[in-house]
């Protein structure tokens, strides 16, 4: 941990102080990182590789303590995070980009999540920040549709929705949650305008004594007691004053335009006078009442590491990164990154030579990227020296852009493939479609089943007609056929379906797939037996499956028409006898279901008859069945149309417990005494036997 301090005159120069050495060990820094410090010197969160999106190589999620000793380490599993913060109870806070809020204690247990509403989930989180009131932790968001979203308390959630920001057509340039009244409020900056908004009202207010030579307001910082406010503006002028925008403190023209990477409040040790610090890279700066600025270059210790690597005093430059104890991305890790890069452009010494040096020298530094290196060998004209350093590069992400660039296509392709990353794959799949002849593009997926695969996927969604030309391309006529019968039913005009479904017929026979060709040429004839039907009865029939057809053929009458679709195509008697027997009834034609029943001897019995007459109602018609009924069914056809004697003959007749005990349970004892009486003596007998 360091620490910058001053000599008392407020110009003199800073000098850097180690205050203790932090316990972590983080090669790579803290880039990469989401970070948050909780207040009061509580615990650190980082979450590394934010970024990414795979499951082979998820975010890592850090808790460490203020002195950098590790509490919590564990893979991060859930939503992508926008935002890290601390509760004032030392609760961690992920806000995921769809609104939801998991909360960790300092140790990595799960507590609880919740969510900022419907409207952040449906627009996304575009940003947020978490913020400190009088009430407790609260969480502001700024939705992608640009509506700000606030709750003030996270343990007694009340969400508010903002009003509008009047002319935002784009992320404003920033923005900050203010406790005000005990009333947190948002203020906005929309180009050189500044708005507060409440729960009611967007109000723009304008800072007193803010230089006119701004054109917008390009970062803000709140202090930590919200009473003090400071704006950086595009022409490099620092505003301070208070939070309420009534009074100026003082305003400083720092010279430099570009945005800072941080700002923040500090009071100066004796005369506790409230303080801006603004760092850009390589600077900071101290703003105060005074109007004057402490300047201190952050890098003045490292300026000797690049004049060093210019020179190409490469072991010099890593032993002062050593005794500096830069960080090993920053210093040891740079050094031979830039050694590498020289090496790789050395004539005289061979390819597999060089690699090996590189790989050896590299192999424990860290966050080097050898896709750099490997880039720089190709550009000096070593392309095959490239490709074996690529192969020391851990992330196929960062391999494949070069290999493309290199015109190895088949190397590319199969690097994306081992990666196990799908959408990597695409990208080099949709590169080659692009710069390769149709032939070569085809040629080089048959030798990749995964990518052609996936290519096929997209196909079937994107590019129909190409998805045809690779199933012709590998002979694949089982394929080809069900291409061409998916493609009939998208085509509305009989002609050409029934053209598609012959050009199905014909694969699947190449195919020596009979049964599916023999299917398809019945949905052929079935088509064209609806289009004539259609012609001569006015029906609606064309594309109907055949049991809708037969069943909206009986529905009208065209008994013989639905006979004939029965013969042909060879529907079993019980399937056909069944939407007969339904239909007549449901038209109610009882004189043509006895007919029907007549006519030869039912497949599927004549308790169905019973049954479809009592749905409809007609206990006359359904007696007319009862005595063809078979006898283990008679008694349920006697109870169907209420006959109870009918009922009590026909059980006590096959002399079965079961179905006595069913009339039993059917009878009445006030009106079927009598009965009742016969069946327990024929029960009793039943049982005995």
């Amino acid at each position: 941990f360091v620490a910058y301090r001053g000599q008392t005159e407020l110009l003199g120069p800073l000098r850097k102080i180690e205050l203790y050495e932090m316990g972590w060990n983080l090669k790579d820094g803290l880039r990469e990182c989401l970070v948050a410090a909780a207040p009061y010197g509580g615990p650190i969160a980082l979450l590394k590789g934010h970024y990414r999106r795979s499951p082979s190589a998820r975010p890592q999620l850090e808790i460490y303590s203020s002195s950098g000793l590790p509490l919590a380490s564990f893979p991060w599993k859930s939503g992508v995070v926008k935002q890290l913060g601390w509760t004032v109870s030392d609760d961690l806070l992920c806000v995921q980009e769809d609104g939801t809020v998991l909360v960790y204690d300092l140790w990595g247990g799960f507590k609880r999540h919740f969510s900022m509403g419907n409207e952040v989930s449906q627009s996304q989180v575009l940003e947020t920040k978490i913020f400190h009131s009088p009430y407790g932790t609260g969480v502001a968001i700024l939705t992608g549709a640009l509506r700000f979203t606030l709750a003030t308390n996270i343990d007694d959630i009340k969400l508010r929705r903002l009003p509008e920001v009047p002319g935002l057509q784009e992320a404003p340039s920033c923005w900050a949650v203010l406790t005000q009244d005990r009333q947190s409020k948002v203020l906005v900056a929309n180009g050189s305008q500044l708005f507060i908004l409440d729960n009611t009202a967007c109000t723009p207010v304008t800072p007193p004594g803010l230089s006119p030579q701004a054109s917008s307001i390009v970062h803000m910082c709140v202090s930590f007691s919200y009473k003090y406010l400071a704006l950086l503006t595009d022409s490099g002028h620092v505003w301070m004053g208070t939070s309420n925008l009534k009074e100026k403190l003082s305003e400083v023209d720092t010279k430099i335009k570009t945005p800072p990477k941080q700002m923040a409040w500090c009071r100066r040790p004796k005369s506790q006078q409230p303080s801006a610090v603004v760092m850009w890279d390589g600077l900071l700066i101290v703003v105060g009442e005074c109007k004057e600025t402490i300047q201190y270059h952050l890098d003045d210790d490292s300026v000797l590491v690049p004049e060093l690597v210019y020179r190409k005093l490469y072991p010099l430059a890593i032993e002062v990164c050593r005794y500096l104890k830069t960080p090993e991305y920053q210093g040891v890790s740079r050094v031979l990154k830039h050694w590498a890069c020289y090496k790789v452009q050395q004539k005289e010494e061979s390819d597999e030579v060089i690699a090996k040096a590189v790989s050896v020298k590299l192999a424990d530094a860290a966050g080097i990227s050898y896709s750099e290196i490997a880039t720089k060998a190709y550009e000096s004209g070593r392309t095959e020296l490239a490709i074996k350093l690529l192969e020391f590069e851990p992330r196929s992400g960062e391999q494949v852009p070069l290999l493309l660039k290199m015109k190895k296509s088949p190397l590319a392709l199969s690097k994306a493939i081992e990666s196990g990353d799908t959408d990597l794959v695409y990208t080099v799949v949709m590169y080659l479609k692009n710069e390769l002849n149709r032939g070569d593009f085809f040629m080089m997926l048959r030798n990749q089943p995964v990518a052609l695969s996936l290519y096929k996927q997209f196909c079937k969604h994107q590019e129909q007609d190409t998805l045809k030309d690779l199933f012709n391309q590998d002979d694949d006529h089982e394929e080809l056929g069900n291409f061409y019968v998916k493609a009939s039913y998208k085509d509305q005009r009989l002609e050409a379906r029934v053209a598609l479904l012959q050009s199905a017929v014909d694969e699947y026979y190449k195919a020596k797939n009979d049964f599916s060709a023999k299917t398809t040429e019945d949905e052929m004839r079935l088509l064209r037996f609806q289009r004539k039907l259609e012609e001569e009865k006015g029906e609606q029939l064309v594309g109907f499956s055949l049991h809708d057809t037969m069943t909206t053929l009986l529905s009208v009458g065209l008994h013989k028409h639905a006979e004939q679709l029965y013969k042909d195509f060879r529907v079993p008697d019980k399937r056909f006898w069944w939407l007969k027997l339904k239909a007549l009834a449901e038209k109610e034609d009882w004189e043509e279901l006895e007919k029907f029943g007549k006519t030869k001897k039912s497949p599927v019995g004549y308790l169905p008859f019973v049954e479809v007459c009592i749905k409809h109602h007609n206990k006359y018609e359904a007696k007319k069945y009862v005595s063809k009924v078979t006898p283990e069914q008679k008694v349920k056809a006697h109870l169907a149309v209420g006959d109870m004697e009918g009922a009590a003959e026909a059980a006590i007749e096959r002399r079965n417990e079961s179905e006595i005990s069913t009339v039993l349970s059917r009878c009445s004892a006030t009106t079927d005494h009598l009965l009742m009486e016969r069946l327990n003596r024929a029960k009793a007998t039943a049982v005995k036997k």
